[in-house]
């Protein structure tokens, strides 16, 4: 079977790099073309020495790599129109992308259906933090209050984090109720941190973080956490991996989320 080919959109960014430094290694993917903002070169190196096309023209290197999956790790702004055009050019779809809103993935989930390609777009491809979320998600039925305190590098764009909000939904969701919470009972201070579903999320910015995030849970005389530290962005290749081999297979509807492709 030939490999998959893949292109990456943001190439240069921080996840951007890991996946070039990382994906070439795979036997079952070929990076073949490489897409970020102000590209002055037309080729980009990778580890081994070899060379893939490289421009700021995504339709361009769609047209020169034919590539089976585009995979998006840019910013909000830039992911639909790169959205449109590889469902154009009938290249599925793989999206890291935070700060997606419900418009956005409807009109992925018409155009994966319109252009009969397959679209994975998760909050976030490390595999500790979907098993964090389905934990959870457990743990919601049992306990009636939870916060979450998630952590990042200063330099994120968004707050509070897609993770932490997915977290929340998915936990409301599987709970059937809202939780309780301080703000219900009037003690609803200005520094206690956004709402969602009825947890609390606290959003930390600091230098020296990289992704973090707490799921704390109480209940009468005990509390539970469950949190999931990444140490690099290595983390996400496993996830993206997997999105890459599924994502192929799941033509013409859009997948949200690494837990179903897990079968969790």
């Amino acid at each position: 079977m030939e490999p998959l080919k893949v292109v990456i959109h943001g190439a240069r960014g921080k996840v951007g790099q890991v996946l070039v430094n990382n994906l070439y290694r795979e036997p079952e993917i070929r990076v073949a073309g490489a897409v970020d903002l102000d590209v002055k070169e037309d080729s980009l190196t990778l580890p081994d020495g070899s060379t893939v096309p490289f421009s700021s023209d995504l339709k361009q290197i769609l047209l020169t790599a034919k590539p089976d999956v585009l995979i998006d790790f840019t910013v909000a702004r830039a992911v639909m129109p790169a959205v449109r055009t590889a469902a154009e050019h009938k290249v599925n779809l793989v999206i890291g992308t935070t700060g997606l809103t419900s418009d956005d993935l409807e009109e992925i989930d018409r155009l994966a259906g319109a252009n009969q390609i397959g679209a994975v777009a998760a909050p976030n491809f490390a595999l500790g933090a979907v098993l964090m979320i389905h934990l959870a998600k457990i743990a919601s039925n049992y306990m009636d209050y939870a916060e979450i305190i998630e952590l990042h590098h200063q330099q994120k764009a968004d707050a509070p984090s897609g993770t932490s909000l997915a977290t929340a939904r998915a936990m409301a969701k599987a709970r059937g109720r809202p939780f309780l919470s301080a703000a219900d009972e009037g003690k609803n201070f200005a520094s206690r941190g956004q709402q969602a579903e009825g947890v609390t999320i606290h959003s930390v910015r600091l230098p020296g973080l990289m992704a973090h995030q707490e799921v704390l849970l109480g209940g009468p005389g005990q509390t539970l956490s469950i949190r999931h530290d990444t140490t690099s962005r290595e983390c996400y290749i496993p996830g993206v991996v997997l999105a890459v081999k599924e994502v192929v297979k799941r033509r013409g509807t859009l997948v949200f989320g690494l837990e179903a492709l897990l079968g969790l």
